[in-house]
């Protein structure tokens, strides 16, 4: 697991085609940024598959019992994974999107605030939780799903991204003895 907790886990040439497959725009959302569009990686089925290989094959044998994947782009990845890891699927989502009781975490983004939310029945206390998301940037989504699952009693075996943006440093706000897995990074 080690691979998972310092980098991306996977060998070169594969991070090289997935990479291929990620187009930069620039000046969006706003003048200045340069946003990592994963639409083209979804849209090639044998990228998007070996994504999903990539994303579940550190976790195979880590016992895990749900995924918690962020809304929006998240969810694809993570239904995907849950699927690929035979497991179950919580969404984790933007306020009022869920029917049930809710607990809920405010956190900062590169552009502003924002808030999740999960069901308070949503997870078991002690079940084993990997979080998916498609993006690590500045680490405020990832720390609020932490907090989220961790207020549920349920545990954190890691998390994994498809894409870090690491010059925002968003991996030093992860617990360093937490296996953190990105497939691609900047």
């Amino acid at each position: 697991m080690s691979a998972a907790t310092t980098g991306t886990g996977i060998d070169g040439a594969l991070r090289a085609r997935l990479a291929a497959h990620v187009r930069d725009v620039p000046d969006f959302p706003k003048v200045g940024v340069v946003f990592k569009d994963i639409t083209p990686l979804l849209a090639d089925a044998r990228a998007f598959r070996e994504c999903v290989d990539a994303l579940a094959a550190p976790w195979r044998t880590q016992g895990i019992d749900a995924i918690c994947a962020i809304e929006a782009r998240g969810f694809i990845f993570g239904a995907a994974l849950a699927r690929a890891l035979d497991t179950g699927f919580v969404p984790l989502r933007k306020p009022g999107k869920l029917p049930a009781t809710t607990l809920g975490a405010d956190f900062e983004l590169e552009y502003g605030s924002a808030r999740l939310e999960v069901h308070a029945d949503a997870l078991a206390p002690g079940a084993r939780v990997l979080i998916i998301d498609d993006v690590l940037a500045t680490g405020g989504t990832l720390v609020a799903a932490r907090q989220l699952i961790e207020r549920l009693g349920a545990g954190i075996a890691g998390a994994a991204v498809v894409v870090e943006l690491a010059f925002l440093h968003g991996r030093a706000r992860w617990p360093a003895d937490v296996p953190l897995n990105a497939l691609i990074r900047y």
